[in-house]
């Protein structure tokens, strides 16, 4: 067993991830979702997309990054009782990269929902081994500031006023006219 957090480790690469499963052909591929919650034996590998990312994150600076998704569906009826081997996802991935050479350096993630799961996309966390079946534990994606990962704001000095801080507390003005009286709201000099 294999811990892969992305929060710590950063995401798996699809080399990666594709090299994981190359050492364990014959056994059969689970994927939990959820603490004791696994896709349905009967799921299909239904796409499997290659994402080119270009993103300009709140600090002004452009970001861009690769994603190979790995999309999985359960069909309405049960349609067998053990999932498939790791073997026949890779002939799957093998018959993709005849048409779509996917990037080795991308980062992977599994796309996965049913009725009492919302559709979304997770990172690979840790892998399991128990004699035939080889699991992928799933972990769901998350959200950052790439601004505050690089140690920088929002085009701004600090980190303290960035866009991703607690806004500052606006202080009231006063406003002194030319007699030297001061003009407050409700005093109705305004």
């Amino acid at each position: 067993m294999s811990q892969l957090n992305p929060e710590t480790r950063g995401p798996m690469t699809w080399g990666d991830f594709k090299n994981t499963l190359k050492q364990n052909p014959d056994l059969h591929l689970q994927f939990q979702y959820e603490e004791g919650k696994f896709v349905d034996s009967s799921y299909h590998i239904t796409e499997i997309k290659q994402a080119p990312i270009v993103s300009v994150d709140c600090g002004g600076v452009m970001n861009s990054w690769t994603e190979v998704i790995v999309q999985l569906w359960e069909p309405s009826e049960k349609e067998v009782d053990r999932s498939m081997k790791v073997d026949k996802a890779l002939k799957i991935v093998d018959l993709v990269e005849k048409s779509l050479p996917l990037n080795p350096n991308a980062t992977v993630k599994i796309e996965f929902g049913n009725s009492r799961f919302d559709t979304r996309q997770m990172y690979p966390g840790e892998f399991a081994s128990d004699g035939e079946t080889f699991t992928v534990n799933l972990v769901p994606d998350f959200t950052q500031c790439k601004a505050l990962t690089r140690n920088q704001s929002c085009d701004t000095p600090s980190a303290e006023t960035s866009c991703c801080a607690p806004a500052p507390v606006k202080q009231e003005l006063e406003l002194v006219t030319s007699d030297g009286n001061s003009c407050k709201p409700g005093s109705g000099c305004c």
